[in-house]
């Protein structure tokens, strides 16, 4: 549709001046090839400044820094270093056994030459206590435990420097390394290596696909661009970060997926509406200033929704969800930036040369299309015209289909992340696997009772048998006692050492009257309090991003309902992934297929975080297509054309996007590591069930059954909105008659649905 501009009185005789924004076009494009070159100096400071970024990271934090079982690790590492190991020797003496005087008199040297090594604390071994857990039941491998002290980083750090004097053969015995470790610093290798992978997949698709959307090569490089200045300025931003607080080494695969998802989509939304000037007429400055006063507030409108989505994340305590905070805020605000500045620098340089390098044009038997038309456009409109006409029917039908997909989250089991996450060929997952199968019981996974204040032999003895008759409780053995009135007991919890069983034990164990204070640790401890922190904090977060959501989208569009209907359609657009990831990785259908080991749980803080990501994704889409439908419904006053005329313009652009951006997130999702596969897979199926059925099938049906309604705001409201609301038009007088031309491209467009 042919815009009409006009320049306000005193303002850019090129149409730059409309609520501020004409110093900013002006700021961008004066000095293109400055601004370029100042982002080519900041980009290569970033690769400086963000180098090594991942060997700073962490592969942890799922614990709650503030919760009982964080104090009574904290406190018993401190005073009792061997009852916390988190580095084990798996001593395999073969057929001769690990009592044979030769297996045993090697392991007793291999322990000693532990004990010695600096930074190692707490060793000790089946040979030094004869504690029947740590032998294999069929006597052929027993374990040798120690603790590594200190931070994450440093501890790794030591593993790396010992462990190839300790794997492999000694004489009469083989050494593994296992422990949680041992299986985290391998989680982390994996990452790393995995992420190389990832963006060695997705970058050459992602071109072809941006080739045979832009159909020109020049213009397909330019998002590409967008997202690889977006990525290299997060990690110097986590670089920065990690001095100050850990971050998670997941966390970057977050930067890979949305640095070039979303440079993707605000490109392709910046240069669709720069060719769309270019058809009217306009030259390459005017095309970007207009561009930028239109398109470029919806982008930066976009930026903002998705960035609140992902800081409700800081309201958690683990150090796993706020590192996908950090992460997410700083490529979305990057992402922006770079498309609200290199990009139109770039624009205005190539002017129409943005469509060069056609690499199409042996495939096409027709002319070009006019670009703002695009050939899909009234593909687009013809179906939304369908599914106005069939309202009812399609809103129905729709929302039931999403609520069924949504049903198998209703039996989620939420767990914690251990060495299944790991290939089934991994080092320490082969340690671990052995250690869960063939020993009585799982050396370093039980239950730990911290016990503080003066007590008599008596008392400790008395406190152990009663607590070895509570639900889901094996065996306590102690307790060890150390100076100022400080011991502890190890209690065997029922099946799995996170189980069901063994979260009831903790819950036994903390409520067991005691002479004495008590605080309970272990795996099953730390996953009790996560999902209680979680539960704690969850209504915040959800409250966060519902009521700036429900804000953004009513200074977008002014009307009260639109945004109740995006935050409900969005969360429907959700009911897919979340279904999905119970019915795949929990229950484990596909496993086979997508090469993991299903461990009939989900990790505590997954679903939070793909709620947020897929959440930001989707209202991101949502507001390319609502600013469109705004705009032209401010010009016209037609509900009907503008859903009609938003969606010809948006479909196909939000389609490609969220194809492209499916893409990188499928390229994640071939990670080895399972959560890092369900994050991919997850939302890149969240993204395109938004994309293809929310966008293309619900939005327009609701939009139809509330009619005019759709647009209603109360008085105050409305002012409100009059005064500080964002669109992408330049004026906006909502009882104008629609112009000569409008009326004109509806004309066209009526003509275009007719059979």
């Amino acid at each position: 549709m042919a815009e009409v501009k006009k320049s306000p009185p005193g303002g850019d005789p090129h149409g730059g001046g409309s609520r501020g924004a004409g110093g900013w076009t002006r700021f961008v494009t004066a000095r293109p090839r400055l601004t370029l070159l100042v982002a080519l100096v900041l980009t290569a400071l970033a690769v400086l400044a963000g180098g090594g970024v991942a060997d700073r990271m962490g592969s942890g934090g799922w614990e709650d820094p503030a919760a009982e079982s964080t104090y009574a690790t904290e406190a018993l590492e401190r005073r009792f270093p061997g009852s916390q190991p988190n580095l084990l020797l798996l001593v395999d003496a073969g057929p001769a056994g690990v009592d044979a005087p030769a297996a045993a008199a090697e392991a007793r040297r291999l322990a000693e030459r532990l004990d010695a090594e600096p930074g190692v604390d707490g060793v000790g071994s089946y040979w030094s206590t004869g504690s029947p857990a740590l032998r294999s039941e069929d006597g052929r491998k027993a374990v040798i435990a120690a603790r590594i002290a200190g931070e994450e980083k440093d501890a790794a750090a030591v593993l790396d420097k010992i462990a190839p004097e300790y794997r492999g053969t000694h004489g009469p015995v083989d050494v593994s390394l296992g422990g949680s470790l041992a299986v985290r610093h391998e989680m982390q290798v994996t990452i790393q290596e995995d992420l190389l992978r990832a963006e060695l997949i997705a970058l050459p698709l992602t071109l072809v696909l941006l080739v045979m959307v832009f159909g020109s090569a020049v213009a397909a490089l330019l998002p590409l661009g967008v997202g690889i200045v977006a990525i290299l300025g997060t990690n110097a931003v986590l670089r920065g970060i990690t001095e100050f607080t850990d971050v998670s080494v997941f966390a970057q695969n977050l930067t890979t997926a949305l640095g070039l998802g979303l440079a993707i989509d605000y490109a392709l939304f910046v240069v669709r509406r720069y060719r769309e000037e270019l058809a009217t007429g306009a030259d390459a400055y005017t095309a970007v200033r207009t561009t930028l006063r239109t398109a470029g507030r919806t982008v930066l409108f976009s930026a903002l929704t998705v960035a609140v989505s992902l800081a409700a994340m800081l309201v958690f305590p683990q150090y796993f969800l706020r590192s996908f905070a950090y992460a997410g805020i700083a490529v979305v605000l990057l992402a922006a930036t770079a498309a609200l500045t290199l990009l139109p620098a770039a624009l205005v340089l190539l002017g129409d040369r943005v469509d060069a390098l056609d690499l199409r044009r042996l495939l096409r038997r027709a002319p070009r299309k006019d670009p703002a038309d695009g050939g899909e456009g009234a593909g687009w409109a013809r179906g939304a015209a369908l599914v106005m006409r069939r309202a009812p029917v399609f809103a129905v039908l729709t929302t039931v289909g999403l609520v069924l997909l949504g049903l198998p989250f209703l039996g989620v089991r939420l767990g914690t992340a251990d060495d299944r996450q790991l290939p089934v060929t991994a080092s320490s997952r082969v340690v671990q696997d052995q250690l869960r199968d063939g020993f009585p019981g799982n050396p370093g996974g039980g239950i730990t009772v911290l016990a503080e204040g003066p007590a008599t032999p008596a008392q400790y003895a008395d406190y152990r048998e009663r607590i070895t008759t509570l639900d889901g409780v094996v065996r306590a053995e102690g307790p060890v006692t150390g100076a100022g009135g400080h011991a502890y007991f190890t209690v065997t919890p029922e099946g799995e050492s996170v189980g069901a069983e063994a979260q009831r034990a903790v819950a036994e164990l903390r409520a067991a009257p005691a002479p004495f204070e008590t605080s309970v640790t272990g795996q099953a401890a730390v996953l009790v309090d996560s999902k209680d922190a979680l539960a704690e904090r969850l209504p915040w977060a959800a409250a966060i991003i519902v009521v700036v959501t429900l804000l953004l989208v009513f200074l977008l569009t002014g009307s009260v309902l639109i945004p109740v209907q995006a935050v409900v359609l969005n969360a429907l657009s959700l009911t897919a992934m979340f279904g999905a990831v119970v019915w795949v990785f929990q229950d484990g259908h596909l496993s086979g297929l997508l090469g993991f080991t299903p461990t009939g749980d989900i990790e505590t803080t997954l679903p939070v975080l793909m709620f947020c990501v897929a959440f930001g994704l989707s209202m991101d889409y949502g507001v390319f297509l609502l600013s469109r439908i705004k705009e032209e419904y401010d010009a016209t006053g037609d509900h009907e054309h503008s859903v009609r005329f938003g969606l010809r313009h948006t479909g196909g652009l939000i389609t490609a996007a969220a194809v492209i951006l499916a893409v990188v997130m499928v390229a994640i999702g071939t990670s080895r590591v399972t959560n890092t596969k369900m994050l991919g897979l997850g939302v890149a199926l969240a993204v395109l069930m938004d994309a293809m059925v929310v966008r293309s099938l619900l939005v327009p049906s609701v939009m139809k059954l509330t009619g005019r309604l759709t647009w209603w705001a109360p008085g105050p409201l409305r002012r409100f909105h009059d005064r500080f609301g964002i669109s992408e038009s330049d004026t906006y007088n909502p009882s104008a008659p629609p112009r000569v031309e409008e009326v004109s491209e509806k004309q066209r467009e009526v003509s275009s649905l007719r059979p």
